[in-house]
């Protein structure tokens, strides 16, 4: 039942929730099981197959769920789940005659379909919030054709958007800079932290299992745990690491099957006569993923395209060493909690040969001023604050 009493939040861009994937979809995992304004209403767009859709809502963090049932065909699906996503909530606020409305939008996958859309909205009454994402149109597996496709669509959604909210200081700069013309509202709420130690004792037999499967101990190996794709620098990590002599391995946890990007990696570096060189496939249970994080002498974190990124909050949030790429969306959270690295020829070798002989004082220096870091900007409880108030902002017809 609807009541004009309450204010409606429509989430779509994200696979939905129960969260079983990637970063957005935790933020709103996160979003709607802290709310502490009970006066939203979150509707969160959930994406189905054909062969498990069933077309009941259904309500999960006490947010109302719609389904949305996406055929598979290919790299289009995200466009198609994202429009007709767009379409059953403009339809339905039409429908249910609701006068408070905000449709947020996570990414900039399809601007060209929010400009077709933008008077509907308007008549509506209905604002429109964005969260940009990164530049999307930066990465690697992307042809030439898509590329330009993210770059129109990106500029379309800056253009018709009432209000972004950028996850990064940088990209809201990008934002401000690139479409000056658009006069952008923009404001910065980071991505939150997932931080919570494993339940998993140092004697489980999972994790003893797992270390002896590898070959590991605790505390001797450097973890990475991340898609595996180019602009994640993993040409420059493996190459530094095999030339670095350290004693340690380097643990990479990502999914390998079918991958390309690994297969080219192992033709090109040979890495599997390098007994240092751990490639495991994806980890799926979450504990012991924590567990193996937790346990990692350092992290190197090699992410190039912009954005706060989960697995980098993640890793400053649990470990006292932390090797990260240096760019400005890294350098950004990191700030002096972290040691960071170039793409120059035997800059990462030199750093990591450096964490190797650093003492004990030392790198927990860094711990203290990373972990610090975390606590203060980028704790969940924190960011969903940020967002209820950007809303009821909108609501009250500041933006």
């Amino acid at each position: 039942m609807i009541d004009n009493n309450i204010k409606y939040v429509f989430i779509i861009g994200t696979k939905g929730i129960p969260a079983n994937y990637g970063g957005f979809e935790t933020f709103i995992e996160k979003l709607t099981l802290n709310q502490i304004d009970k006066t939203i209403q979150y509707y969160v767009s959930c994406q189905q197959s054909p062969e498990t859709y069933k077309a009941k809502l259904y309500k999960h963090n006490g947010a109302i769920c719609f389904p949305i049932k996406v055929p598979n065909f290919g790299a289009a699906r995200a466009v198609y789940y994202d429009c007709q996503s767009l379409k059953w909530s403009i339809n339905f606020i039409k429908k249910n005659n609701i006068k408070n409305a905000i449709i947020f939008i996570c990414a900039c996958r399809i601007g060209p379909f929010i400009a077709i859309n933008k008077k509907k909205m308007e008549r509506l009454g209905i604002k429109l919030v964005i969260n940009p994402d990164g530049h999307e149109w930066l990465r690697a597996k992307w042809n030439a054709v898509i590329k330009k496709y993210w770059k129109i669509s990106e500029k379309l959604c800056v253009k018709h958007a009432d209000f972004l909210i950028c996850d990064s200081i940088n990209i809201e700069k990008y934002i401000q800079r690139e479409f000056k013309k658009y006069k952008p509202k923009t404001t910065f709420i980071a991505y939150g932290a997932e931080t919570e130690k494993s339940i998993l004792s140092d004697d489980n037999p999972k994790i003893i299992e797992w270390y002896k499967k590898w070959n590991l101990k605790p505390g001797e190996y450097y973890a990475n745990i991340a898609r595996l794709v180019p602009e994640n620098n993993y040409e420059t990590i493996v190459r530094e690491f095999m030339a670095s002599n350290t004693k340690k391995s380097l643990v990479i946890a990502a999914s390998l099957k079918g991958n390309k990007f690994y297969e080219k990696l192992k033709e090109q570096f040979h890495f599997e006569n390098d007994s240092r060189i751990k490639f495991v496939d994806g980890i799926y249970d979450q504990e012991l993923l924590k567990k193996i994080r937790e346990n990692a002498f350092g992290y190197i974190h090699g992410h190039s395209v912009g954005g706060t990124n989960p697995s980098l909050l993640e890793a400053l949030g649990t470990l006292n060493l932390n090797l990260l790429y240096d760019v400005s969306f890294n350098r950004e959270v990191g700030e002096d909690g972290a040691l960071y690295w170039n793409l120059e020829s035997g800059n990462l070798k030199k750093i990591i040969e450096k964490a190797d002989n650093m003492s004990q004082d030392q790198i927990e220096k860094l711990g203290v001023a990373a972990h610090n870091r975390i606590k203060e900007f980028y704790t969940w409880e924190f960011i969903d604050t940020r967002y209820e108030y950007e809303f009821n902002r909108g609501f009250a017809g500041e933006y």
